[in-house]
């Protein structure tokens, strides 16, 4: 089941649903689904029938959502919208979250994307660790916990871009 989009208007161009339904094909060994919907309205997305006939949620499911969280703007709370999601998923259920993140960057770099946002001319939202620790309160870390995206269990012995050049936490958990 794939969920789209936030806020962002040009998700909901009636192509986007049409190529996502052409790509995403069932099969005997499941079944995959495309729900257009606004992840600031989790009630809805639990609430769809294509939701229902999709995923059976007395097993346990994955909640991914990567590279997602950080177009809601700060005031919609998205640990609060991530838990609404999670309360419906069954013990065993897995998240996968990642998060764009000042908390590397150089302090004036900081300051100049805050006057960017204030300007409304940036749509990404960044999150300090803490507030990604809200978003997994209450879930098992699985290890390495919540890391800079590049630290999350790195591939062989290839130089990792540093934190600041990333810019993202990420972390799994799983709902006990």
């Amino acid at each position: 089941m794939i969920v789209s989009c936030v806020h962002n208007p040009t998700c909901y161009d009636p192509l986007v649903l049409v190529h996502a339904r052409a790509l995403l094909t069932s099969s005997p060994a499941g079944r995959t689904d495309y729900l257009q919907a606004d992840l600031r309205s989790p009630g809805e997305i639990l609430r769809h029938p294509a939701l229902a006939a999709t995923l059976d949620l007395h097993r346990p499911v994955a909640l991914v959502l990567l590279a997602v969280l950080h177009f809601l703007p700060s005031r919609d709370d998205a640990a609060a919208i991530v838990h609404e999601l999670l309360d419906a998923l069954p013990a065993g259920s897995y998240l996968l979250a990642s998060h764009a993140t000042q908390d590397f960057a150089a302090p004036e770099l900081v300051e100049a994307y805050r006057k960017m946002l204030d300007a409304g001319r940036a749509d990404v939202w960044p999150a300090t660790r803490g507030d990604m620790a809200a978003v997994f309160d209450g879930l098992t870390l699985v290890e390495p916990g919540i890391v800079p995206a590049a630290e999350w269990r790195p591939a062989g012995e290839e130089q990792s871009p540093s934190r600041a050049e990333v810019g993202l936490y990420a972390a799994v958990g799983r709902k006990d």
